[in-house]
């Protein structure tokens, strides 16, 4: 995955941590839990808030 999977991995965050609400996620600890995620393969620095934005809001929608 790269940070440009935003539904993939909200879904994978939502398997993962299914009992979190991500509204209360910051998003040092959203782009830790990303770049630890097994499938993720992208250089950590290629994020930034929009980009965490997005995969938080694909989240969201999982979880609903």
């Amino acid at each position: 995955m790269k940070w440009i999977d935003s539904v993939r991995i909200a879904e994978e965050l939502h398997d993962k941590f299914p009992d979190v609400d991500p509204l209360t996620v910051r998003f040092t600890d959203l782009h830790r839990w990303v770049c630890e995620l097994e499938d993720f393969d992208d250089e950590p620095s290629r994020s930034g808030e929009s980009i965490l934005e997005a995969i938080q809001m694909a989240w969201i929608d999982e979880a609903r």
